[in-house]
């Protein structure tokens, strides 16, 4: 027998000293530290993740830290047939828990797993991503990650898992910054999160609005158990615009009104996340709130007059000021100043005044060959009496009246300035176009036809010199803050069309969101629809009832497709149209891009009942009208 060979290593070269390297030769020593760079959380790669093992499914089970743990088995059809045909390929997250590995995230995979192991009787690995056990907060932030990333998880689950983080021990910034949020938009989910149980139940049943659970952040627990114990009670339980007046004692005084420093101030403020601007809020104790805010306002009038005006008035609290009996004059010239305060807590400067009859008089006296200015001057009491000023101007109003209906170009002038800045019998406001489902709010607010009427509204405005009116306190009531004779005075010197197009511009953001109204304008107009809309995705996410999927599927596929669908779940069908549009998975002529729905088509209509359909049933009932006047 001949020895066995045994086999050796080749012996490396011996390298060459560092010395006798070039510069060229020497190769730079790179180190890890130097490599590193912060890398944003990843699902391949979570906190705390370490190589990918294969693990048997009998030693895999959810783990409570799933974000949809102790739910209801998911759908798998869409997934089941690769699984059934090649197993699982994307890896699990896991960790160990007890005897086990629990699944973080990859619920619906372990389920698809589950179901072949069944249908198969053969034993099921799985490839798993293994986490370190004991970072509950990483394995949380990865199940929301997963399914927000590839399950669309709801308002309510997306407020529980935020919550669970946060009670977890997780920072504000820390969850926005793993999810890509603003620190605010965490901020303002996690109060919705931290409204009472009973409440949010109540939300997601819409037995309450989105606006009134926003006001609902601004209360106390104590607050919140008195407006539940209202709401189970025969009293009336106040919502909307009603809670926030009730949570803030009636007055609703904003922060943004204070002329003092609110850091400074001892009482309480109920803070509103949802304010126009971040760190607004509300007084709760409005006698409080008046107290310091009428030391302020004696503040400010005497810094006034020691800055040289001769006279500094503070009106009551809720006069107002009669603008039209006063003219400017500068401080030099013996102009007042008249300090306005509002019951909402905001204060007006209005510098530089003097009532007309007293430059009347000074004019007498420093023009004095003016006779006008001196019997002006002379004036002891009013020319005019109560009662006759008030019998002229009644009778001057009636003439003029009358003479508008010879003169439509200045009517049409007049209507479009008393549209935009108002006056004592007008009161314009924009239509409100928030809803209270955020992505509904989004979606609107970036289609064609909104982006539109915001440019259109720039420009005009710009042309006019106007700016949109932004009140501290409560909605607009105008469309354009500015003086009416002013914008009156700008109107007559326009063309009649560039007239038309101010007063389109105002008509279409004072368009009255009845139904009735808006089909009556849209059978005038004909918009093409198809152009200004398409269905998108806050679209499918609140489309919901199976009955009307289902005929919309019979609409965009005809009946056997319906039919083959007609037990599937919202969800599935949801997909078959969407699909359908796209053009994915079926042929070039089953593709449906243009597809609208009934309820979007210029003539709108209904799918189940058009008196549960209040497009289509406006509709019905402009075409009545119409008709009769016809």
């Amino acid at each position: 027998m001949t020895a066995p060979q045994v086999k050796t290593r080749p012996q490396r070269a011996a390298k060459p000293a560092a010395k006798e390297m070039t510069p060229t030769q020497r190769k730079p020593r790179r180190t890890a530290k130097a490599k590193a760079k912060p890398q944003p959380p990843r699902l391949e790669a979570p906190k705390g993740s370490k190589v990918v093992k294969m693990i048997d499914l009998k030693d895999l089970h959810v783990s409570k830290l799933n974000m949809r743990y102790g739910e209801d088995a998911p759908d798998i059809d869409n997934i089941y047939p690769s699984v059934l045909a090649s197993g699982v390929n994307q890896s699990l997250l896991v960790r160990k828990e007890g005897k086990g590995y629990g699944v973080i995230a990859g619920r619906r995979r372990w389920y698809a797993l589950t179901r072949r192991a069944a249908e198969t009787g053969q034993p099921q690995t799985a490839p798993c991503l293994v986490m370190q056990s004991g970072d509950d907060i990483a394995a949380m932030e990865a199940s929301l990650l997963e399914n927000v990333a590839r399950l669309p998880s709801t308002e309510m689950e997306q407020l529980a898992a935020f919550k669970a983080l946060a009670d977890a021990g997780e920072t504000v910034e820390g969850i926005a910054t793993t999810f890509g949020l603003t620190a605010l938009r965490v901020k303002r989910v996690l109060a919705l999160a931290n409204v009472h149980g009973d409440i949010l139940a109540l939300y997601e049943t819409e037995e309450i609005s989105h606006r009134s659970l926003r006001y609902m952040t601004m209360a106390t627990a104590e607050q919140q158990a008195a407006w539940l114990e209202l709401w189970r009670g025969d009293d009336y339980a106040p919502q909307e615009s009603y809670l926030k007046d009730w949570l803030t004692g009636g007055a609703s005084i904003e922060t943004c009104a204070a002329l003092f420093n609110v850091a400074s101030y001892p009482g309480n403020i109920i803070s509103d996340l949802f304010g126009r601007e971040e760190g607004s809020g509300y007084f709760q104790d409005a006698d409080l709130f008046w107290e310091h805010q009428n030391r302020a306002i004696a503040a400010k009038a005497d810094a006034m007059r020691a800055d040289g005006w001769g006279n500094v008035t503070v009106l009551e609290r809720g006069e107002s000021f009669p603008n039209w009996d006063y003219g400017k004059r500068s401080k030099e010239a013996g102009g007042h100043v008249f300090i306005e305060v509002g019951h909402d807590g905001s204060v007006t400067v209005r510098d530089g005044l003097l009532h007309k009859r007293d430059i009347a008089r000074i004019d007498a006296i420093v023009r004095p060959n003016d006779t006008s200015a001196k019997a002006s001057a002379a004036m002891a009491k009013p020319e005019m009496s109560g009662p006759i000023a008030e019998y002229v101007r009644l009778h001057r109003h009636a003439i003029v009246s009358a003479s508008l209906l010879d003169a439509p170009g200045v009517a049409l002038r007049v209507v479009v300035a008393h549209m935009l800045v108002g006056s004592d019998r007008w009161t314009c406001e924009p239509t409100k176009t928030t809803s209270r489902k955020e992505t509904t709010t989004e979606s609107v607010a970036a289609s064609v036809s909104a982006v539109r009427l915001a440019e259109e509204r720039q420009t005009v405005f710009d042309s006019l010199g106007l700016e949109k009116e932004t009140p501290c306190y409560g909605e607009p009531k105008h469309l354009a803050t500015g003086d009416f004779a002013a914008v009156f005075a700008s109107m007559l010197a326009q063309e009649d069309a560039t007239v038309m197009r101010v007063l389109a511009l105002a008509m279409s953001q004072t368009l009255s969101s009845d139904k009735t109204i808006v089909e009556a304008v849209c059978m005038a107009t004909a918009p093409d629809m198809d152009t200004l809309w398409s269905p998108d995705d806050a679209f499918f996410d609140i489309l919901r009832d199976k009955r009307v999927l289902n005929a919309m599927l019979r609409e965009i596929g005809g009946k056997r497709l319906a039919d083959s669908m007609v037990s599937e779940p919202g969800t599935k069908q949801k997909t078959a149209l969407r699909n359908r549009i796209a053009g994915v998975g079926v042929t070039p002529e089953e593709a449906k891009p243009d597809w609208r729905p009934r309820w979007m088509q210029t003539r709108p209509g209904w799918y189940v009942e058009r008196r549960t359909c209040p497009p289509a049933q406006g509709a019905a009932e402009v075409v009545k009208a119409f008709k009769a006047d016809a």
